[in-house]
């Protein structure tokens, strides 16, 4: 008889399945879990059971989950208020570089007459004070220096400066405390029109 049609009773001359035979088709019993369960512990050594410190478990691993995150848990938060802070300090500079384009394509155009030096200042802190990420900090953060020393006529250089001082907002004033204001620079520099 083979070991694949040796279960079934259709199949001509085969035996029926006993307990003895087929312990696989035995219903699973809690008790008898137990009951190894319990042959176990009582074939076991004595005296060699593990101290209540070198116990494994789902507790144990549990405490041992929670301390690694209370060490980690600083380095991500620093990482994470790092990147807020470097993304405003970005923002800034593109403001600050588009404030002064934005003057000095206003000091540039044609008109007659032409825009003063304080006019294209005011032209770049009306567009720095509304755009840029400064906290609170005074009205005016941002300094503008204006050069039209070669004249206004056709052809001839328009050069706006405009510098500003980011402190940040959380560690960035930490920082900034130790090692001052970052200065954010910007210059743009136009030809007459």
């Amino acid at each position: 008889m083979n070991h694949k049609t040796r279960h079934f009773s259709s199949f001509a001359g085969a035996r029926p399945a006993t307990r003895r035979q087929a312990p696989h088709l035995e219903p699973h019993r809690a008790d008898n879990r137990t009951g190894r369960r319990q042959q176990r512990l009582a074939a076991a050594p004595r005296g060699r059971t593990r101290p209540a410190s070198r116990r494994r478990g789902p507790r144990r691993q549990a405490g041992v989950a929670v301390v690694e995150f209370g060490l980690i848990l600083p380095l991500l938060l620093l990482l994470m208020f790092g990147m807020v802070e470097f993304s405003i300090a970005l923002y800034d500079k593109a403001v600050i570089t588009n404030a002064s384009r934005e003057a000095a394509r206003a000091g540039v155009m044609y008109k007659v007459p032409p825009l003063t030096a304080a006019q294209i200042t005011t032209v770049a802190q009306n567009y720095a004070s509304t755009y840029l990420i400064s906290f609170g900090a005074s009205s005016s953060p941002v300094s503008v220096a204006v050069d039209q020393s070669s004249g206004t006529t056709t052809g001839q250089p328009l050069k706006v400066t405009l510098t500003y001082s980011y402190s940040g907002v959380g560690l960035g004033t930490i920082v900034s405390q130790l090692v001052g204001a970052v200065p954010i620079t910007a210059i743009t520099t136009m030809n007459y029109e």
